[in-house]
């Protein structure tokens, strides 16, 4: 397994299990087989609705000695209807309740946008609440002060652009240490991973595969589909292995950290062992001529009329 490096030592696996969309009494058996086969990086969030299942999981496989929390890398996620400075450690308590972990390794801002307190999902404008009334740079006083706690060893973000990166850390000197966005063939990424690789942030890709299983109403008509590109087909002939495969060892050879899921326990080894494949120079740069551009995840379900937020102050 190839790793990461944090600007104090710290190392976090090129590749983990992605835990969104994972049904519970699916997730249990995907994380325990996970771990059976030398899984160590493992990716949560609140909304998602599944940790206290995963929670369950670390405990047991702590419990039969198939791992322990010190070899294991856990990230969850701060939801967006909790930014208030004072919420994020409460968010952050119950999150560790429902992991029944102690601390986390790396916990993000899980997207650059506010909810009201009741909401989880905006159904109209009023759900939403403007970076106006509860800046960014809140949120992450927050979560400045439960690192300084102990209660995560590193903090980052989710979802955001250079120019909210820099705004957070100007408000309060402290740079985010990581941000986890979409990005894969077809969605690069290439001027955020720069921008990340020249201010010293890691950068882990979601969705690496193309998030094919995301709800229909968010998949475009005759979207592009990576598994049908004749490159990638190419190169996973060439290096005998699937094309999942060499998507997510595009991925680590950039130097990210991919988090694909899976409850499937040949896919979880499958996808594993793609963190081990090397690509050569020439195959990396036929890799890099692919890219469309495209994003399967819009975000233009945040961006409901009558609120401040749109696709361009979204990704802007």
């Amino acid at each position: 397994m190839k790793y990461l490096q944090f600007n104090n030592g710290d190392k976090i696996p090129s590749l983990g299990l992605g835990t969104w969309k994972s049904k519970p009494g699916e997730v249990y058996e995907a994380v325990r087989e996970a771990i059976r086969i030398g899984y160590t990086h493992f990716d949560c969030a609140h909304v998602y609705g599944n940790e206290e299942e995963i929670g369950q999981a670390f405990t047991d496989a702590f419990a039969a000695g198939e791992t322990s929390r010190e070899k294991i890398f856990v990230t969850s996620k701060l939801w967006n209807n909790r930014h208030r400075t004072e919420q994020v450690k409460p968010a952050l308590e119950l999150t560790l309740k429902n992991l029944q972990l102690d601390y986390l390794d790396l916990y993000l801002i899980h997207w650059p946008v506010v909810l009201k307190d009741e909401s989880m999902y905006p159904q109209t404008a009023e759900d939403l609440v403007s970076l106006q009334t509860t800046p960014l740079e809140d949120t992450w006083k927050g979560m400045i002060a439960v690192k300084e706690t102990g209660l995560t060893k590193h903090i980052g973000v989710s979802n955001f652009s250079p120019a909210k990166i820099k705004k957070v850390e100007e408000a309060t000197g402290v740079r985010p240490e990581m941000n986890q966005v979409e990005s894969h063939l077809f969605h690069q990424q290439n001027e955020l991973k720069t921008f990340c690789d020249q201010n010293g942030i890691l950068f882990t890709a979601y969705s690496p595969l193309g998030s094919a299983d995301r709800p229909a109403s968010r998949i475009a008509d005759n979207e592009p589909k990576l598994f049908d590109n004749e490159t990638i087909k190419k190169i996973a002939e060439e290096v005998d292995a699937s094309s999942a495969q060499v998507m997510l060892a595009w991925a680590v050879n950039r130097g990210t950290s991919v988090i694909p899921k899976s409850v499937n326990p040949e896919r979880l080894k499958q996808n594993l062992a793609a963190a081990d494949i090397d690509l050569s120079e020439d195959q990396m740069n036929e890799l890099a001529k692919v890219n469309k551009d495209y994003r399967y995840i819009k975000g233009d379900f945040w961006c409901i009329e009558g609120s401040d937020y749109s696709l361009e102050s979204l990704w802007g």
